[in-house]
């Protein structure tokens, strides 16, 4: 056995192994000077195909973003083999600062949060004017998420062919919300993504609505050659079409003037994680009539002393901006139905 003297030097000491054969835990993180920057094009169980460049990359989140999740739309900084070849796998060591966010929640008790798409700059909200048969509550909250997330709303109403599109115009115009009609015939030939992609051009645009209404028949004639499979039969008992878009997926715009956005069909569009005070920033002719209401005034037309009301009999705002400002309030604490 080896003794040590009363004086041993460093050479004398024996250090012993780490017994779990790992290196001592450090709060200093790599900064990834050389990461290059992507776009998250859509995310599957664990695995994000980013555009970097023109390639294709397949990435996974690093493990120092902790819980912090990326979703279509992000902006990210990646490292790692980014040639885009098959078996390759980049990872992800930053995600950008968001400049929107469109959440959704499962319903309007349920507190987890869904983010359905990041930096989008416009929501469009896809509806049937029949079969299956327009659903206003729904389209009230696909606003309000859209207003609450920094989006602006576009409704695209579809099946022009099987009903009128008035009555559920006259709802809308006091919204002042820009929308376009378009028939099936329309999009067989063409014409309907025309008029559509006018308003899409130079924006990222997410695409939302319940199954069945042709979002993604819709999507595929905006992006021909990126086709994606359409819903196949309406249920003649339900009235509601069958999901075949399961995940969301960002696609470009032919000139690469734009982004779309498709997004799986939904049944129900929770709004849990909206805070109902601030609705009324997507209505800047009533914003300045709340200064004199009370404080934590909830101006859903249960306030006796709201003082929008007195704003609008005063001919400051239209009457029927109210009637909708207190439609989509009402929608927040409305549970949605069929």
């Amino acid at each position: 056995m080896r003794r040590y003297g009363k004086n041993p030097d460093e050479d004398d000491i024996r250090v012993r192994p780490n017994p779990k054969g790992n290196r001592p835990r450090t709060h200093t993180r790599p900064k990834h000077e050389d990461a290059e920057d992507g776009m998250v094009l859509t995310v599957d169980r664990g695995r994000l195909t980013c555009l970097v460049d023109d390639r294709t990359v397949t990435a996974m989140k690093a493990r120092e973003l902790g819980r912090k999740a990326a979703v279509v739309g992000d902006r990210v900084s990646l490292v790692g083999d980014l040639s885009g070849d098959k078996d390759t796998l980049a990872r992800i060591v930053r995600i950008g600062t968001r400049t929107s966010v469109l959440r959704r929640t499962a319903d309007d008790d349920d507190p987890f949060e869904r983010v359905v798409v990041a930096n989008a700059d416009q929501l469009a909200i896809v509806t049937a004017l029949a079969d299956p048969e327009p659903r206003p509550r729904m389209i009230d909250r696909c606003l309000v998420a859209a207003y609450d997330g920094g989006l602006s709303p576009l409704l695209v109403l579809t099946k022009s062919d099987l009903a009128s599109a008035d009555k559920l115009l006259e709802a809308y115009t006091p919204l002042g919300v820009p929308y376009v009609v378009t028939s099936r015939e329309e999009l067989e030939n063409g014409d309907a993504a025309d008029r559509v992609r006018e308003l899409l051009n130079d924006r990222v645009t997410a695409f939302v609505g319940h199954s069945g209404v042709g979002k993604t028949t819709l999507v595929n004639a905006l992006v021909p050659k990126d086709r994606r499979r359409t819903t196949g039969v309406v249920n003649a008992v339900t009235g509601r079409g069958r999901h075949t878009t399961t995940s969301a997926l960002a696609l470009p715009l032919p000139d690469g003037r734009g982004w779309v956005v498709d997004t799986p069909g939904v049944r129900s569009f929770g709004l849990h994680h909206v805070d109902p005070s601030r609705v009324i920033n997507a209505f800047p002719d009533l914003q300045p009539g709340t200064e004199d209401c009370p404080r934590g005034c909830t101006h859903d037309g249960q306030e006796p002393e709201c003082a929008l009301d007195a704003w609008v009999a005063e001919g400051h705002a239209d009457p029927a901006r109210l009637d909708s400002l207190r439609r989509l309030l009402a929608t927040r604490e409305r549970r949605e139905g069929d």
